[in-house]
């Protein structure tokens, strides 16, 4: 008797969460007429409209400029419209009249959406047709090339093309990707003197429109004279431009930056860089690589806190060498202890010069290896390192132990995905370098307080940069720390505030396995 209210509510409860998911699918949602879709395609800037033919009769074109191959909306429309010496009586003329062999003539709106959003031109007679004439126009070569490889933020497994330095390829690019009408592109123009062409990109109905006002208020106000790339737009928009830590996520990748938008934020692309920024960001969003979502989950998550933890290695490894000689013999045990006072036995500088000789000579290798051609850098890593970290020892100016550890923090360092962030991590190390001088693990520990205060600070576009860790929601760490089944990340993170909060439904990939289970039976 008492198990029937616990089996109603259970059965309640699943039927609230799948009612949930309703909205999830397409066929179940209102068909839009054409117009309301015309009006949709308008919200982006991207969207042209057309008038052509004789002086006696204009026609109405519209078409996504990104999509199309525009020589051959030249060649093959706008020529033949124009030495067009009779006026079409009908919509199916238009395959008399274009050398063109795809044109479907439809007043389907789901069809009309679909190859629009896929490089298609639409063809009206007047302005209010509902039948309307698609003709096949798309570019199919725009972008790819060798050229836009993702060299910085390099994946093995995974897509290999990134952005370009021309804006209407990396619009391309997105619009080829996702075939969503709800995808919205915004120009803006940036700069005093260059005039730099700024889109800004997001997906309505998922994108919290206060991300997209405050971004674009942000790059409305910029004063500033020519912008050169958009990590300097990415500076000026910042909310505390006095900190080390990057605010936005800048990268190169399509997929990462459609993850982003998919979350719900916000992105933008400004011409002559091949660089997206996404925001708001968080900081644990600047430990995760696409990788992790072309992997099985465990081996994803498991490359996820080697990287997390290489980074912890990488700022405090050195600072506790240097406090641990400096005032705390006393905790290293009697086996490591020898070890350590024989290697410094004939090193006549204290840690903290020997420390510090070691981290700048690294960070020279790495800006020198950085600014030479690649192959000459590569050569310069390895035999500078080897040939200067033996001279070093042979000559008595450090230890070999210390060698080995600044060496182990230099490669955490380059588990970081992002640069910037990996930038960042390299300048935290010297502020706890004099800390520990000064303090010993007392001043390590003070210099951590002060970290987090100042991390606790931060806002990314108005939102807390340490979310979901501070404000704490651990309901948020689907994708955090570690990377869960696709069946635990359906929900967008509700820090973002995203208008949709389901990205999709786990119980139809859930049900479709459990089937075929039972066919195989």
């Amino acid at each position: 008797m008492n198990k029937l209210p616990v089996i109603e509510s259970q059965v309640r409860g699943t039927v609230m969460f799948k009612h949930l998911f309703k909205k999830k699918n397409a066929d179940d949602q209102p068909k839009k007429s054409l117009d309301e879709l015309i009006k949709q395609f308008k919200k982006s800037s991207d969207f042209m409209t057309l008038a052509i033919g004789s002086q006696h009769r204009k026609y109405i074109i519209t078409y996504f400029k990104q999509l199309v191959n525009m020589q051959s909306v030249e060649d093959k429309i706008l020529e033949p419209f124009q030495k067009l010496d009779f006026t079409l009586s009908s919509v199916q003329e238009v395959e008399n009249v274009l050398p063109i062999e795809d044109i479907s003539v439809t007043k389907d709106t789901k069809e009309i959406l679909e190859k629009m959003l896929r490089g298609y031109v639409m063809f009206q007679l007047h302005k209010d047709d509902k039948l309307v004439a698609l003709i096949k126009v798309q570019s199919f070569d725009t972008g790819f090339r060798k050229e836009n490889e993702t060299e910085n933020e390099f994946s093995v497994v995974g897509p290999k093309i990134g952005f370009v330095e021309d804006l209407d390829v990396n619009l391309y690019l997105m619009r080829k990707t996702v075939i969503s009408e709800n995808l919205i592109f915004k120009e803006l123009t940036v700069g005093n003197k260059s005039k730099t062409r700024v889109v800004l990109v997001y997906l309505e109905g998922v994108t919290n429109p206060q991300h997209v006002e405050t971004m674009t208020q942000r790059l409305e106000d910029i004063d500033f004279d020519v912008i050169f790339d958009s990590t300097m737009l990415d500076q000026l928009i910042s909310d505390n431009s006095s900190t080390a830590f990057p605010l936005f996520l800048t990268t190169e990748r399509i997929d990462r930056v459609l993850f982003s938008l998919l979350n719900g934020q916000a992105a933008f692309f400004s011409s002559g860089s091949p660089y997206a920024v996404t925001g708001p960001s968080t900081l644990l969003d600047f430990f995760v690589s696409p990788e992790d979502y072309y992997l099985p989950w465990v081996l994803g998550s498991f490359f996820r806190v080697i990287r997390i933890l290489g980074v912890f290695f990488s700022i405090f490894a050195t600072p506790l060498y240097v406090a641990i000689v400096t005032y705390h013999y006393e905790m290293l045990p009697k086996d490591l202890l020898g070890p350590i006072i024989f290697s410094r036995t004939n090193v006549p500088f204290p840690p903290v010069i020997e420390v510090l000789f070691l981290e700048i000579t690294i960070e020279l290798l790495r800006e020198a290896g950085a600014r030479l051609p690649t192959k000459v850098g590569q050569t310069l890593g390895i035999v500078g390192g080897i040939v200067i970290g033996q001279a070093t020892v042979e000559a008595a100016l450090t230890s070999n132990i210390l060698l080995i550890i600044v060496s182990l923090t230099a490669l955490a360092s380059f588990t970081t995905p992002i640069f910037k962030m990996s930038n960042t991590i390299r300048l935290l190390r010297f502020p706890f370098i004099l800390f520990a001088t000064a303090f010993g693990l007392v001043g390590i520990t003070f210099g951590f307080c002060f970290l987090l205060v100042h991390l606790l600070r931060l806002k990314s576009l108005g939102m807390p940069y340490l979310v979901p860790l501070f404000p704490f929601r651990p309901t948020e760490y689907r994708d955090t720390f570690l990377r869960l089944p696709y069946s635990h990340t359906a929900k967008r993170p509700s820090y973002l505030r995203p208008l949709e909060r389901f990205r999709y439904n786990p119980n139809k990939a859930n049900k479709a396995k459990r089937k075929s289970n039972l066919d195989n039976e």
